[in-house]
C-alpha cells in the first residue's frame, strides 16, 4: 500500500477503505508518512469530503493511535459533554456538580485554554489549592464515591489527532467537517464516555459562524458517535454574544456559583438545564427531558448542587469556602465602568471581539507559553435586547492595569446601540440522529 495512491484516490473523489485510513493514521503517527503527504491528503479531504463510514473509520483510527481511558470501573452510565467553545462559556463548571447531584457519574477530562479566557482547568485553578494532578485510581475512586472529578488530559491520548491538528492549522485545512468531527469525537471516545452530549456553538463567537455549518458539524459528530456505539446527541446554541455576563476566570467561577444557587444569568441557566436534561436522560436517571429538568431545578433549589460543588472542590484540594465567600477568589486592582454613549437598546455584542478585549487584559492566552491573570476580565451589565440609558454602564472592566484605553476602544467598536433590538434565540436546534 502506498500513500501516494491513497492521496490520488481521495483527490479523485473516491471512497477510502478502512485499511487505507488505518494505514495513513498509523504511518503518520509513527513518522513513516511525512508531513507533506499528510497535508496533501488533508487538502484532498477538505475538497472531496468523506462519507459517514470514512469519518467513523478516521475517528476510530485516531482513537486507537494512543492510549484510551478505561472507565469501566466506574458504576453507571458515564456521560461526557463537549462544547465547541465560545466567550464566557462556563457551562462545565455548573453542569458537572449539577448532574452529579442526581447521581450521574461525571468523569471529566479537561484541558487548558488558548484564546479569550482559560479552559476549565484554568478557571478552577482560580480557587486556591485546587489541582487536577490526581492518579487514575484516585480519579475513578472519587467518581464512584462522589460522582464527580476532573483530571488533566493525558499526554498520549489520540497522538494522531495532535499531529494532524497542528498540521491542519498551518495548511489551511482547519475548516473541514470530517477533520473537525473526527478530531473532537476521537478525544471524547478515547476518554471513555458511554454517552456524549455536544454543545455546538453558532454565531460570531463560535468556530462555526453560520447555523448551516454548525448543523453540518453537529450531524457529523452525532453520526460518528452513534455508529461506534456511543449514545450521542447535539444541541446547537447561540454564541453571537457572550454567554452569561462574566468573561474571565475568577469572574466565571463566581458566576458558576451564582448559577448553582439559582441566581445566575438567564441564558447560562437555560443552556445548563437544556444540556443537563439530556445528560440525565442519557444516564437513565430520568425517563423524559421534562422529568430531568424538574429534578435539576430541585437540586438547585434544595442546595444539593451547590453542596456537590463544595465537595468536588474539597476532594481536589480546593478551598471550598470560596463558595460562600467569593471575595476569596483572585481580585482585580481596578474596576472601570464603560458607559453607554447614547440611549436605546443593545442591538449587537460581537462575541469574539469582546473576548479579545478580555484577552488584552490578560484573561486568556495567545500562545501556550502565556501566563493567565486569573483576576481580570469583563462583567457585562447589558445583553442584546436590553434597554440602556446614556451614561449607564454597559459593562465593567476588571483590570490590574490602570490604563485600559485600548480595551475600551475595542469594546465601543463591538457593542452597538439602536432604537430597537430583539433578544437572540439561545437554543437553535436539537440533533439526536
Amino acid at each position: 500500500m502506498r500513500m501516494v495512491d491513497i492521496i490520488s484516490k481521495k483527490r479523485d473523489g473516491e471512497e477510502l477503505s478502512t485499511e487505507e485510513i488505518n494505514f495513513f493514521v498509523e504511518g503518520y503517527t509513527k513518522g513513516t508518512i511525512p508531513d507533506y503527504q499528510a497535508s496533501s491528503l488533508a487538502m484532498a479531504i477538505y475538497f472531496r469530503d468523506m462519507n459517514d463510514r470514512e469519518r467513523s473509520d478516521l475517528t476510530m483510527a485516531m482513537v486507537n493511535s494512543g492510549e484510551t481511558i478505561d472507565l469501566s470501573a466506574i458504576e453507571g452510565i458515564k456521560v461526557d459533554k463537549h462544547s465547541t467553545g465560545g466567550v464566557g462559556d462556563t457551562t462545565t463548571l455548573v453542569l458537572a456538580p449539577l448532574v452529579a447531584a442526581l447521581g450521574v457519574p461525571v468523569a471529566k477530562m479537561s484541558g487548558r485554554g488558548l484564546g479569550h479566557t482559560g479552559g476549565t482547568i484554568d478557571k478552577l485553578e482560580s480557587i486556591k489549592g485546587f489541582h487536577v494532578e490526581i492518579t487514575k485510581d484516585q480519579f475513578i475512586q472519587l467518581v464512584n464515591r462522589d460522582k464527580v472529578a476532573v483530571i488533566g488530559q493525558t499526554g498520549n491520548l489520540t497522538p494522531a489527532d495532535k499531529k494532524l491538528y497542528a498540521l491542519r492549522d498551518v495548511t489551511g485545512t482547519v475548516n473541514s467537517i470530517p477533520l473537525i468531527a473526527s478530531s473532537i469525537m476521537s478525544k471524547k471516545i478515547a476518554a471513555g464516555a458511554d454517552a456524549i452530549v455536544l454543545d455546538v456553538k453558532t454565531g460570531a463567537g463560535a468556530f462555526m459562524k453560520t447555523d448551516k455549518d454548525a448543523e453540518n458539524l453537529a450531524h457529523a459528530m452525532v453520526k460518528i458517535g452513534n455508529s461506534v456505539g456511543r449514545n450521542t446527541m447535539a444541541i446547537i446554541s447561540d454564541m453571537s454574544q457572550p454567554l452569561g455576563f462574566a468573561i474571565g476566570n475568577a469572574l466565571e467561577v463566581k458566576e458558576a456559583i451564582d448559577t448553582l444557587k439559582g441566581e445566575g444569568p438567564e441564558d447560562l441557566t437555560e443552556l445548563v438545564l437544556t444540556l443537563g436534561s439530556q445528560m440525565v436522560v442519557l444516564a437513565k436517571k430520568a425517563n423524559t427531558l421534562e422529568e430531568a429538568r424538574k429534578k435539576l431545578i430541585e437540586v438547585i433549589k434544595n442546595g444539593k448542587a451547590l453542596d456537590k460543588f463544595k465537595l468536588f472542590l474539597k476532594n481536589q484540594g480546593g478551598d471550598s469556602s470560596v463558595v460562600d465567600n467569593p471575595e476569596k477568589l483572585p481580585q482585580a486592582k481596578y474596576k472601570i465602568d464603560v458607559p453607554a454613549k447614547e440611549s436605546g437598546f443593545v442591538s449587537n455584542i460581537v462575541a469574539d471581539e469582546i473576548g479579545i478585549a478580555a484577552m488584552l487584559l490578560g484573561a486568556g492566552r495567545a500562545t501556550k507559553e502565556d501566563t493567565i491573570d486569573l483576576a481580570v476580565g469583563l462583567m457585562l451589565h447589558k445583553k442584546v435586547g436590553d434597554k440602556v440609558e446614556k451614561g449607564e454602564a454597559l459593562l465593567t472592566i476588571y483590570s490590574n492595569c490602570e490604563d485600559v484605553e485600548n480595551v475600551k476602544a475595542k469594546i465601543y467598536e463591538n457593542i452597538s446601540i439602536a432604537s430597537h433590538a430583539e433578544k437572540p434565540i439561545l437554543i437553535h436546534k436539537v440533533i439526536t440522529e
